[in-house]
């Protein structure tokens, strides 16, 4: 069973599967985010949509370029939840299977090329907080107690 975050489902709503690869970027206390301007601005995990016939991963490194201009280093693969929202760039009410990995940002090639995106780095804590779902805070607080555990 894999958890949900976020918006109950809407009872006679039909939901598309749309399976999607994001990540952690822990670099000492910081955290790599990208800030997407449009439908509401917000900090989320970099990530999204794995297109048909691509590999999850090689999803995730294109999607972290195009939402922060960062090569990264995947080290693992840290879980998954599944969250019910409407999509308004693509008009679309999705189940978004989310799967988050835990790397590295490795070094900055050039600004985001995803339009209305750009790369911000966050205090880690702060950004439990800040996040803009609650499936990507509890990610993040699971990764920062494995990575910094007491």
């Amino acid at each position: 069973m894999i958890r949900r975050y976020g918006e109950a489902v809407k009872a006679g709503q039909h939901y598309r599967r749309r399976p999607g690869v994001y990540a952690v970027l822990l670099e000492g206390d910081q955290i790599l985010t990208t800030f997407q301007e449009k439908p509401k601005p917000e900090f989320q995990l970099p990530g999204g949509g794995i297109d048909p016939g691509e590999q999850p991963i090689a999803a995730l490194h294109r999607e972290v370029m195009e939402e922060t201009g960062w090569s990264i280093r995947v080290t693992r693969r840290l879980g998954a939840f599944r969250r019910f929202c409407y999509m308004p760039d693509y008009d679309l009410w999705a189940e978004k299977l989310c799967t988050i990995y835990l790397a590295r940002p490795v070094r900055s090639i050039c600004p985001p090329t995803e339009a209305g995106h750009s790369a911000a780095w966050l205090p880690a804590v702060e950004a439990l907080d800040l996040l803009g779902n609650a499936g990507d805070r509890a990610f993040l607080a699971r990764a920062i107690q494995s990575t910094f555990p007491r």
